[in-house]
């Protein structure tokens, strides 16, 4: 049978290969998945053979125009494409009432409350009339439906406005306007600058050279930087010919639809010929053309099919703590109302057996209540009704008012407004304010959330002499200030302005013009994929892909070589003044995997060169062996970079032959038109001509810190608040943004370093980490009181009782095998750091403390990578920063630094959680109050099922304490605090004094003293009592602590780590593919305008340093944090005393 489901598999996957390239040539469209879907769907064939995964996943889809007239409604119709239509609403206005209601009836309180509704309509149960429960059911019905149709309305108001946008379509041979709605796969459209792109296509041609045009994908991933994508040589020379597009017949064949942004796999046939598409050729629905006047695209997905659509998936609804206790509640008074119904039920048996019959004689019964078990039976119902009060029927409606002024409260927060980006804190939820005071655990990333994400170049070494550092006169290096003086780049004409760099002897170098040193800032000025934009002689202004790129280009632009224009064939710098030109043969992109770019140019004199720049393990990797000795001293220069926290890259070149480099190149562009497996098979062809190469030197750029980040981070510690750090930086780095942020300190034990490379070196370095733990801790605990030590067995007690520090460090991925070993020693300690994870580790990570802890976790960042780990906390926090909108985009709340997450935290969420609790208890409290009177009012009447007070009454004095009791509060805490009142009516004023007098009397004194004995002795006893009896988890702990405190205090391992290490991993410059095989597909290239200007690199250093009360082990801290926040919400310690509510 195996056998026989292999061969089927072989033959439909041959079969699938048949029917895609030799398709018949009358068909315009044709969609094709595997042959077992196609066949299925036309409903030809029928089989049960197991369809090979592989098999599935190889759909494609095939875009064919062969005849004079593209356009061909009648017969694309024919086929399953999506139509260009979109639909985010949920109703229509026949549909609303209906879908509507039942997803509000899905409510347990919403479908009680119409139970309810029809038991009341029974005569001979009901008590009560009915519009007693229809009024408020209809009530909260209808202002959740005017809510929903609200979002609805706006939803569909804003497909209206994005469906009947005009679009220029080529239809019949001529232009026409067309309606988004109408547009169809196969499809010409012609774009006009500043102008939506209508769904996904390739670009064919546009107005600047060689089929270049310039989008903002604002839309798609939040960045404002303009993007460039550049047509096919081939298809650019169609132009704006209509005649010639008209009669354009290539056929695509490309990957089916997908939510992959950055990706794009396809290839066009046309004219015998076949080229490679990818994502640097497509326009996708979203974008917004710009410095381009025109351009003309062949739609490939439309519609829901389009990849800004695919990502529109619905996002995980995020439930706070309060709402599952409420759910929970409602449950349990539910029940409650169950058992109150049956006591007063089989009360009324009772005494209808008892009692009531003696009445029958002259009170007359119904037959039907002649039964006493019969009579106990509608009892219960009545009840039900009578007691319906006490399940909460507005209760969510309640709690969701709240939550929306909570969410205003941190929108008007003027202390978390930064003026200099004008960027206020935004509340992007309203169901997760009070979640927000229970935080346990923060998973922040590093770059541009706890720094600032502006580099600035900062050291560079170049053939084993560092440059950088500035020595006095006596030869001692001195720290670099703002009064420190910079040097003097007046030779260069074209230096920009800002740069800042303090080691003159760098400068002399150039000018000595030694080769190494000029090709390294050459190297610099070549190997990057900025874009230049010349706004007038002189000035320049960089796009870059990165931060990184950016530093680099402009510190080479500064030593004199100047990055001045490029074309997608050429590079021409000014090297001290003269203009030189690079041929450009080829861009070996960067990626995540190869942590490297390389360009391979030909200089004026004819030479072939490949520059690389990368992570330096990965460029030490391929070094010639003749460079064993200078690497060994650049490595040792990286550690003392890296030491500062700085982000460092190797460099590296290598002369290649004229005849190998052909050879290569054939290859090169035989893989690019591979369909299947095309990065493999182009990451192989990299790897092969970067062998050997000669090492030149390294950089390191500076992320400042942002303001007040050591500060908070002290502060959210001392709330007991563990602040994770994952990042993709190094080690080294990362180990020193540690110690600059106070997470990591001298006096703390012992720091962990986790960097095996096996899964045995790891679990073996775990395992010795947390016998190192448990064995200084259980021989405190040894010597201790050994009377109540089976007490602490629990492993949350003893994590509890851990008074020493430790910090974890992790270098790399751990083994799933692992997490759980991982995660216990992690607990145990004061800071971990993750260095070198991708974005996927850092939501992994994030879901092991999810599904392990029972703790709320809470993950910030700023940058794309930071988006998984945003959505799978239980909130995100996203930064707008430097790297777009796209962790904002994601988010749950947002603002634009790191240290205003200490106020989100320990003022609006512990107030939000105090003030959420405060009014939870008071509302149950209200209605098992009134719900109460009447079940003790149903032994007074026979249980007979009578209410106990009229409804009438009730209501009105209802509104008149509520209200009032509103008015007399705002009046009198006028009265009370307002001086102007004073001062109006002085002689309404006669006792004041009075309270400070009264306190002079000793009897007064004896009342209060009395009055707190008789309050609180006997609590006090009690509690006494419980603790030494019966003690608590938080009692174990206490206890567990002060027995270790009484050992005295521990000798300390005062000797600092040293973060040196003989193999690192350097900082991958960027998060995306650049643009390398964009720049080197076309012949000529116009630099677009570009509104976007080179961020600042002068930027004042940080302060540093924090309290030395921040730092220190704090007892009682529980008891601190409490009474600190409720004195002012600047206190950081609250969050505590929130907890143990």
């Amino acid at each position: 049978m195996e056998g026989s489901s292999q061969s089927c598999t072989a033959f439909f996957f041959f079969l699938d290969l048949f029917i895609a390239h030799n398709i018949s040539e009358n068909c315009n469209i044709f969609w094709s998945g595997t042959v077992s879907t196609f066949l299925l769907t036309l409903g030809l064939f029928k089989h049960n053979c197991v369809i090979n995964d592989q098999i599935k996943h190889d759909s494609v889809r095939i875009v064919k125009q062969v005849k004079p007239f593209s356009n061909d409604r009648e017969f694309n119709e024919k086929f399953s494409y999506a139509d260009n239509r979109i639909k985010t609403s949920k109703y229509n206005i026949f549909t609303f009432l209906p879908i509507n209601l039942f997803e509000q009836f899905q409510r347990v309180a919403n479908a009680y409350f119409l139970v309810l509704l029809i038991l009341q309509l029974i005569p001979e149960i009901s008590s009560l009339s009915w519009f007693t429960t229809i009024v408020p059911l209809v009530l909260v019905l209808a202002i959740t439906a005017i809510k929903d149709a609200t979002d609805d309305f706006f939803r569909h108001k804003s497909d209206q406005q994005v469906n009947t946008r005009q679009s220029q379509v080529l239809i019949r041979g001529k232009l026409e306007n067309e309606k988004w709605m109408n547009v169809r796969v196969g499809d010409i459209i012609k774009l006009e600058n500043n102008q939506f792109v209508a769904a996904d296509l390739l670009l064919l041609s546009s107005s600047e050279p060689y089929g270049l045009c310039y989008i903002e994908t604002a839309e798609l991933d939040g960045e404002t930087n303009l993007k460039v994508r550049q047509a096919l040589t081939v298809t650019s020379d169609l132009g704006a010919d209509i005649g010639r597009l008209a009669e354009f017949d290539g056929e695509v064949i490309c990957e089916p639809p997908n939510n992959k942004l950055d990706r794009f796999i396809g290839t066009l046939y046309w004219r015998d010929n076949k080229y490679p598409l990818d994502n640097e050729k497509m326009l996708l629905r979203g974008c917004v053309l710009r410095n381009t006047e025109w351009c003309f695209g062949l739609v490939i997905f439309a519609g829901l099919q389009t990849k800004l659509m695919q990502n529109c998936g619905r996002t995980t609804f995020k439930r706070t703590s309060i709402d599952k206790l409420m759910n929970t509640l409602v449950l349990w008074i539910f029940a409650f109302l169950i058992c109150m119904g049956i006591i007063l039920a089989v009360g009324n048996t009772i005494w209808e057996v008892k009692v009531g019959r003696n009445f029958w004689a002259y009170l007359l019964w119904d037959e039907l209540l002649s039964n006493a078990v019969l009579s106990g039976f509608l009892t219960f119902w009545s009840y039900i009704i009578i007691l319906n009060t006490v399940v909460p029927i507005s209760l969510y409606v309640s709690v969701e008012v709240l939550r929306l002024g909570h969410s205003y409260f941190i929108n008007w927060d003027r202390r978390m407004y930064y003026s200099k980006k004008d960027t206020p804190a935004e509340a992007r939820t309203t169901t997760l304010n009070e979640e927000l005071g229970q935080v346990e655990f923060i998973f922040s990333d590093k770059t541009g959330t706890l720094t600032q994400n502006i580099m600035v170049f900062n050291k560079c070494s170049i053939n084993g002499n560092t440059y950088g550092d500035v020595y006095d006169e006596f030869g001692h290096k001195v720290d670099v200030t703002e009064k420190t003086p910079c040097v003097d780049f007046s030779f260069n004409p074209l230096r920009d302005q800002k740069f800042r760099f303090h080691d003159s002897s760098l400068v002399e170098a150039i000018k000595l013009e030694e080769p190494l040193v000029q090709e390294f800032f050459r190297l610099l000025a070549l190997c990057h994929t900025v874009m230049p934009e010349e706004r007038s002689e002189g000035e320049l202004l960089y796009q870059a892909q990165s931060p990184d790129e950016g530093a680099l280009v402009t510190a080479a632009r500064n030593f004199g070589y100047v990055f001045r224009a490029r074309t997608p064939e050429t590079i021409t710098l000014y090297e001290m003044g003269q203009p030189v030109t690079y041929q450009l043969l080829a861009i070996l992109d960067f990626n995540n995997v190869r942590k490297r770019m390389s360009v391979v140019v030909r200089n004026p004199k004819g030479q072939i060169k490949l520059y690389s720049k990368g992570a330096d393990t990965i460029i030490f990797d391929r070094l010639d062996p003749s460079n064993e000795e200078l690497m060994y001293t650049t490595s040792e220069h990286l550690n003392e970079f890296a030491g500062e926290g700085l982000r460092t890259l190797a460099l590296a070149c290598k002369d290649l032959d004229e005849d190998m480099f052909k050879e290569w190149m054939k290859k090169l562009l035989s893989a690019s038109s591979i369909l299947e497996n095309r990065e493999e098979h182009l990451g192989a062809l990299y790897e092969e001509i970067e062998q050997g190469m000669m090492l030149l030197g390294a950089t390191a750029i500076e992320d400042k810190l942002q303001e007040g980040v050591p500060e908070t981070i002290a502060c959210l510690t001392l709330a007991n608040i563990k602040i994770w750090v994952l990042t993709g930086d190094k080690l080294e780095t990362a180990m020193n943004i540690g110690y600059s942020c106070n997470m990591l300190r001298d006096d703390m034990n012992k720091v962990f370093i986790i960097s095996g490379h096996t899964m045995l070196e790891v679990q073996q370095e775990l395992r010795k980490a947390k016998s190192h733990i448990l064995g200084i801790s259980s021989e405190k605990c040894s010597n201790g009181e050994s009377g109540k030590a089976q007490l602490y067995n629990s492993d949350s007690v003893f994590e509890e009782t851990i008074i020493a520090e430790y910090a974890l460090v992790i270098n790399g991925s751990v083994n799933p095998y692992l997490e759980k070993l991982l995660l216990d020693i992690a607990c145990l300690c004061k800071t971990v750091i993750c260095c070198r994870v991708t974005p996927l580790q850092k939501a992994q990570v994030v879901d092991l403390v999810k599904r392990h802890k029972r703790a709320v976790t809470l993950a910030i960042g700023d940058g794309a990578n930071d988006v998984s780990m945003i959505k799978t906390a239980h909130i995100g926090v996203g930064i707008s920063g430097q790297e777009g909108m796209q962790a904002v985009l994601a988010s749950d709340y947002s603002f634009a630094q790191f240290r205003f997450l200490q106020r989100l935290l320990l003022v609006h969420g512990r107030w939000s959680y105090h003030r959420m609790c405060n009014f939870l208890c008071y509302f149950f409290y209200k209605n098992f109050a009134f719900t109460l009177v009447h079940f003790w009012f149903g032994f007074f009447c026979g249980f007979s099922a009578q209410i106990g007070l009229d409804t009438n009454y009730w209501t009105a004095v209802n509104h008149f304490f509520i209200w009032g009791s509103l008015a007399m509060y705002f009046a009198i805490m006028f009265a009370m605090t307002s001086d102007g009142l004073f001062s109006i009516f002085p002689n309404q004023f006669p006792f004041i004094g009075t309270a400070r007098n009264s306190l002079s009397q000793k009897s007064v004194w004896l009342v209060i003293l009395l009055t707190t004995v008789v309050c609180i002795m006997p609590m006090v006893v009690y509690r006494f009592l419980r603790t030494d009896l019966r003690p608590t988890l938080s009692d174990k702990v206490r206890l567990m602590q002060q027995a270790t405190r009484r050992q005295g205090p521990q000798e300390q391992n005062l000797k600092r780590v040293r973060r040196t290490s003989s193999r690192r991993s350097a900082y991958a410059f960027a998060h995306q593919q650049g643009y390398g095989e964009l720049i080197t597909s076309g012949k000529n290239m116009r630099v677009a305008n570009s509104a976007q200007s080179v961020p600042s690199l002068d930027m004042k250093e940080n302060g540093s340093g924090c309290t030395e009360s921040a730092q220190k082990k704090n007892g009682s801290t529980d008891e601190t944090i409490g009474t600190a926040v409720a004195d002012s919400d600047e206190k950081t310690s609250g969050i505590n005393a929130v907890k143990g509510m």
